[in-house]
């Protein structure tokens, strides 16, 4: 799909150089998207364009707009979706798609393809690729791996603001139970894994 490519240059271009959420994310999640289209009845050409647009706005997790960073997006990829002529239906399935898709918004988006593009991003939160992604942020945050007299959030609320490995407990762990998608849930439970094997490695070396 020749428009595909089109679009994948505009975001490389968009994109900032965040650690977790540059370029090399989106195309991860794209790749995801890919694999998950095959087993699931989806506009495949909606699930990639909404993939490759869905973090054209990012603010830093620091930033007091953090949040508003998904539907900053669905806003901004109207405006390019128009200029490669999509269907007025075609650019509200995206620009829903791209709304809905974050965490911090805690939605479960309306369309196959909604929820492929959601389990597509939380995968990449997941696995080993996604424990490079929390010390990316963290480290870009100064913030210190963990809660010295609780590192695992035994008597504590997790506060992933303030130490890093409780973002396994605040949100990380939780991924799996909240997919979409059957081929989603199977290769959450597997990245799943690996975290947790981390964090039980982690726990005899701290």
């Amino acid at each position: 799909m020749k428009v595909l490519e089109l679009l994948k240059k505009d975001v490389k271009k968009i994109m900032d150089n965040d650690p977790a959420h540059d370029f090399q994310h989106v195309m991860r999640v794209y790749k995801n998207a890919q694999k998950i289209c095959k087993y699931e009845k989806a506009n495949e050409k909606l699930v990639l364009s909404a993939t490759l647009l869905h973090d054209i706005v990012s603010y830093p997790k620091s930033d007091k707009r953090s949040k508003m960073s998904s539907i900053q997006s669905a806003k901004k990829s109207q405006q390019i979706l128009k200029k490669y002529n999509f269907s007025k239906d075609e650019i509200t399935i995206i620009s829903d798609a791209i709304r809905d898709h974050s965490f911090s918004q805690k939605k479960i988006p309306k369309t196959i393809e909604g929820k492929i593009l959601q389990d597509s991003d939380r995968l990449d939160a997941l696995g080993a690729i996604g424990i490079a992604r929390v010390f990316a942020t963290g480290g870009s945050l100064n913030r210190p791996f963990y809660h010295i007299d609780d590192p695992f959030c035994k008597k504590r609320i997790p506060d992933d603001k303030t130490w890093t490995v409780d973002h396994f407990f605040q949100k990380l762990l939780k991924l799996e139970s909240l997919m979409n998608t059957k081929s989603g849930k199977i290769e959450a439970k597997r990245r799943t894994k690996i975290l947790r094997d981390y964090l039980k490695q982690l726990k005899q070396e701290v």
